[in-house]
């Protein structure tokens, strides 16, 4: 304070302190504010790295229904660590993978998610049209359009081709289900596509959809999770939602 002065005034330091504290007392409070947060399990991160490519049909309601619920959980889906994904959970770069290969990973549990059923798809007028289900053989003489990534990632690959040494006459990569399906009506070429993405076609007279082999394919979606974050509250909301809008999909 300036000496003598009254009332008391604040000297030039005492006005340079008073300018520090109003800056810093409010940052001071946000993080203590974040730490409660943090430690009522309200508030974190939530950062999302997908290994199946068609799971955006099924991830985007269920993220919308996450943030009206946890508004202060930030969320980020990371696409381009589609192929380094467990690494990238291991070094807690994302917090969570959704993949259909569970690994024996120090500090990860694979959650349980849903089932689904890969199911082939063709254009009506397509002569497989004709079939009840179709088999490795049928894709010999086919162009067989699927998403832009490594064929041990394809389920028509790993759970049926690769095993039957069935090799397609010609594949084409294609980045958006919309556009593979536009492809199939229009009869130049067939696909593989999970049950929830071809839950509208199955009611539209330009698509057949079948069953690969007499008995199906199932297969099971995984969320990978470090163990340590398995409390969090906002993590069992998410793998709670992600289950029931898969399933509300499939039964559409």
């Amino acid at each position: 304070f300036v000496r003598r002065s009254k009332p008391l005034k604040l000297s030039p330091a005492g006005l340079r302190l008073l300018k520090l504290a109003q800056q810093v007392l409010p940052q001071v409070e946000a993080l203590q504010d974040e730490f409660s947060g943090l430690r009522a399990g309200s508030t974190g991160r939530m950062h999302i790295a997908i290994e199946c490519h068609a799971c955006f049909e099924w991830l985007f309601p269920v993220l919308e229904q996450f943030r009206r619920h946890w508004p202060d959980v930030d969320v980020d889906i990371r696409p381009g660590l589609a192929f380094d994904a467990l690494p990238a959970l291991l070094r807690e770069e994302v917090d969570l993978v959704v993949s259909s290969d569970p690994e024996e990973l120090p500090g990860v549990e694979f959650v349980e998610l849903f089932d689904y059923n890969p199911v082939f798809v063709a254009s009506q007028s397509h002569p497989l049209a004709e079939k009840p289900f179709v088999e490795a053989a049928d894709f010999r003489g086919e162009t067989l359009i699927t998403y832009p990534v490594e064929r041990t990632r394809l389920d028509v690959f790993s759970q049926l081709l690769i095993p039957a040494k069935v090799e397609p006459a010609a594949i084409r990569q294609v980045e958006l289900t919309a556009v593979i399906l536009l492809l199939v009506a229009s009869n130049r070429g067939v696909s593989v596509l999970p049950d929830w993405v071809v839950r509208e076609v199955k009611y539209s007279s330009d698509y057949v959809t079948r069953p690969l082999t007499a008995q199906g394919i199932t297969r099971r979606l995984y969320a990978a999770v470090r163990k340590d974050d398995l409390g969090k509250p906002f993590m069992n909301e998410l793998l709670k939602l992600a289950g029931q809008e898969a399933r509300k999909l499939q039964q559409a």
